[in-house]
């Protein structure tokens, strides 16, 4: 393809895609392929020779549409939000046209002093101390684990990454609603699934401090070596917080690595009335939230915080001869703030967002989300027939439907299956569902960019005539 071809295609592409954001609602939200459909569909074999693009872009319309679940309908309520919008797209597509590998300072030098100064602005917008540091990371699950590694080297003074293990009784704690990467993180730095130790919830689905004290201590005494505690500012069955300052205490206490996982609740730190999920932040050593998740920037951009870059670096820092240049010691590096050496220029989508929104863009997008789920709230306590299953603390609802004349959970969980099910059955809208405290939960998620009052209206009509149907 030449850049005359590339031109004309550019074009048509960019027409599709505003036509597909026009029309996105009249798409089935959830992908009705069945297994293996799509891989059925494709040739077994690559072509040998060159295919004309408007063949190769009639088979993405054919073939490959058909089996897209649309994350980006204003129908879509199931899981997390993983939000682009507009000026991110924008954003992306210079970053795809540039392919800049950003790994250091001297690869690109506007990509990494961008990602520097953008993070410090998240860093102020949510309210963290002026003394934490940001890098883009890819998810929070990466960041996570970065964590984890930090504070192992940190705990063994770096003689892990030198040598290995000698004998790990290193210990992890986190609630029992905590993401589930917690667990793949021990398991990746070698600490081991049986050494990560899961604290009770309260009736909000919080850590509760007091359990996690007597934890460390009855560690403690079996020679245990506690390593990190991970708290959560938004779960992602119930967006639950844990109270960061109690437990930021506690780590004090006992010199333990605190890491603070937001992912999901973050982007909500920019608004002043959500600042009292930070109480306690200064005991904190790390701090992650996605803006790919609720602040419209196009996956993936996870933004990791962390107060002691130089433990961040040592972690991570390799330098092969052919990585070294004369500019390494007055500039960050970025490739050496955590796992891949290769990086994208994420900043870039995410400088655009927060520029064509402006923070009170940002700050109203967010509230006018948290209002919808609060009527989504209320319509659904109108109803005697449906139970709120834990605080709406954002813009996530949790619910079950209720009948009458059922009591027994066992028969509740299998009809709130089933009537999930049948909701996402035809994919006009799409929920998701969690357990909480052994209840069968539908979760009706509302932070899409462009979701408005009328979606949500819509989707209640849904349930309801879902409901008849049983």
């Amino acid at each position: 393809m030449d850049i005359n071809t590339f031109e004309k295609f550019a074009k048509e592409l960019i027409d599709w895609i505003v036509q597909y954001y026009k029309n996105i609602e009249e798409y089935s939200v959830k992908s009705q392929a069945k297994p293996r459909e799509i891989y059925n569909k494709i040739p077994d074999t690559p072509p040998q020779n060159s295919e004309p693009f408007e063949q190769i872009f009639k088979d993405f319309q054919d073939i490959i549409l058909p089996g897209i679940t649309h994350w980006q309908s204003p129908k879509f309520f199931a899981y997390f939000p993983a939000n682009t919008s507009f000026p991110s797209i924008l954003g992306e597509m210079l970053t795809s046209a540039i392919a800049a590998q950003c790994m250091k300072w001297e690869t690109s030098p506007s990509a990494t002093e961008l990602e520097e100064k953008v993070l410090d602005w998240l860093r102020d917008m949510i309210g963290l101390p002026k003394n934490f540091k940001g890098v883009i990371q890819d998810t929070a699950s990466t960041s996570t684990l970065v964590s984890i590694l930090c504070a192992r080297e940190n705990f063994s003074n770096f003689s892990i990454n030198e040598s290995g293990f000698d004998n790990n009784k290193f210990r992890v704690y986190c609630s029992t609603e905590t993401h589930s990467s917690i667990e793949k993180a021990v398991k990746i730095s070698g600490i081991g699934k049986s050494n990560l130790v899961k604290i009770s919830v309260d009736s909000k689905f919080s850590l509760i401090p007091d359990l996690l004290k007597v934890a460390i201590e009855n560690d403690l005494a079996k020679g245990y070596n506690p390593l990190c505690v991970i708290a959560t500012i938004g779960t992602t069955g119930s967006t639950a917080v844990d109270p960061l300052n109690e437990i930021g205490k506690i780590c004090r206490e006992y010199n333990i690595w605190l890491h603070i996982d937001a992912a999901f609740l973050g982007s909500a730190l920019i608004l002043p009335e959500y600042k009292w999920m930070l109480d306690g932040i200064e005991n904190a050593d790390s701090f992650v939230f996605n803006p790919h998740k609720w602040l419209f920037t196009n996956f993936d951009c996870s933004a990791y915080f962390v107060k002691d870059i130089a433990t961040l670096i040592r972690t991570f820092e390799i330098i092969p001869e052919y990585l070294r240049t004369t500019s390494d010691a007055f500039t960050n590096n970025y490739c050496d703030w955590g796992i891949q050496l290769g990086r994208r220029f994420r900043a870039l989508k995410l400088w655009f967002v927060i520029r064509s929104y402006g923070v009170n863009g940002l700050k109203e997008k967010l509230r006018f989300h948290i209002s919808l789920a609060k009527k989504f709230e209320t319509i659904l306590k109108q109803n005697e027939e449906f139970e709120i299953l834990a605080p709406v603390v954002a813009n996530l609802v949790c619910f079950r439907y209720k009948p009458k004349n059922i009591s027994d959970e066992e028969s509740l969980n299998r009809i709130n299956e089933l009537l999930l099910s049948k909701i996402n059955q035809d994919g006009k809208i799409y929920l998701s569902h969690t357990k909480l405290n052994g209840k069968y939960t539908l979760r009706m998620v509302i932070g899409q960019t462009n979701v408005q009052e009328t979606h949500i209206e819509e989707a209640y009509k849904i349930i309801l005539e879902t409901i008849r149907s049983l």
